[in-house]
């Protein structure tokens, strides 16, 4: 993947920490919405239960998605996500289609062949994309005008709840429930999207399973070669207590032999165990990887006692994420499950005068 070497971003990674935002899930439970909500008049009457659908609050509840694009980029963010993270096709079919282990069946990939071939699920993955990045767009925007320091759009590409690794069946080691075809024509549907929407940067996020992300990454590469146009692309994944990438069971070193041919923006780690668990992975990386490091972890362990509804406060991620820019460990901070605007902005805070990890290669100044 040719590395797209004048790119506004990428100069500013070479001279400070750009900051990236916090949880949309996380953020969106504060404001209290319910299932009616959720569905609004467009979905009322559908069967099964949509509020854990979050990426569909950017067409029922547009504003709320908005507002809280905007007090994320107020906190400091940098870098703002589309809230997509479940927008393909195979994912909405969650929500949309009849699961046939509910009959004594099982998903297959000729079920998924239904689902990539269901126009209702191709048309609303489509409009998930476009939306959330022109609600993206136009704040960060606005935002960066007002300011006067240019904002980012990263379109935000999940990992799926399928694997392409792994069998779901311990009788049957060699069964997979989707095929890689599949998976990259819903991608590259996505990706089509997120572009058309305005997104500055791809963003393949929270890799459990590194056969998913090479799916996602061919995609791209597909979609640059037929358009013309080529974005930047941040790769980041989630690691498990040993270090590997959860579901694929790489190691931080084979995840970054594995990812570096595509020539990405950055590479990092987030969502995970918490910083303080992250801390020797993400060394590892850095020490590794010859682009930049983004790093935006989990506000520690889930705790359904804590408001957020994980353990760290805002001064805690702050400490946390301080303690890597001063050991000289990334380029890119912020927040995944857990982290709200005021997580995001104590990070900004602790990390405005620290210097960035030093860049191999600083690009010459051009036009984004």
């Amino acid at each position: 993947m040719k590395h797209i070497q004048v790119h506004a971003l990428e100069r500013i990674l070479a001279d400070r920490i750009a900051i990236i935002d916090g949880a949309m899930g996380t953020t969106i439970r504060t404001y209290g919405m319910t299932e009616a909500d959720m569905r609004g008049e467009r979905f009322r009457g559908n069967d099964k239960d949509l509020l854990n659908n979050g990426d569909l609050f950017s067409l029922t509840q547009p504003a709320m998605i908005c507002d809280i694009h905007r007090r994320f980029l107020e906190a400091g963010a940098d870098i703002i996500e589309t809230n997509t993270f479940s927008a393909t096709g195979i994912a909405q079919s969650e929500f949309f289609v009849e699961d046939p282990r509910e009959t004594g069946g099982r998903k297959d990939p000729a079920f998924y062949q239904g689902v990539m071939e269901n126009s209702f699920l191709n048309d609303l993955a489509w409009e998930i994309n476009l939306v959330s990045a022109q609600q993206c767009r136009e704040w960060a925007d606005r935002v960066g005008s007002d300011t006067g320091r240019q904002r980012f759009v990263a379109g935000a590409i999940g990992p799926l709840t399928v694997s392409l690794s792994n069998s779901p069946d311990a009788d049957d080691p060699g069964f997979r429930v989707v095929t890689f075809d599949q998976v990259r024509e819903a991608y590259v549907h996505q990706v089509k999207a997120l572009i058309a929407g305005g997104s500055d940067l791809l963003l393949v996020e929270t890799i459990f399973d590194s056969l998913n992300a090479k799916a996602a990454l061919v995609a791209i590469r597909e979609v640059f070669d037929e358009t013309g146009k080529e974005l930047p692309v941040m790769i980041s994944a989630a690691v498990g207590r040993g270090g590997e990438t959860m579901i694929s069971a790489q190691t931080i070193e084979a995840f970054w032999n594995a990812m570096k041919h595509v020539q990405p923006l950055s590479i990092g780690l987030n969502c995970s165990l918490g910083p303080d668990l992250m801390y020797p992975f993400l060394s590892e990386l850095s020490q590794k990887a010859d682009v930049a490091i983004s790093c935006y972890p989990n506000a520690g362990l889930p705790n359904p006692l804590s408001p957020t509804g994980f353990d760290l406060e805002p001064a805690d991620m702050a400490r946390y994420l301080g303690g890597f820019g001063k050991d000289g460990l990334i380029n890119i901070a912020g927040g995944c499950c857990g982290n709200t605007p005021d997580h995001i902005a104590a990070i900004a805070e602790a990390l405005e005068h620290q210097a960035p990890r030093p860049l191999v290669r600083v690009p010459e100044l051009g036009t984004a």
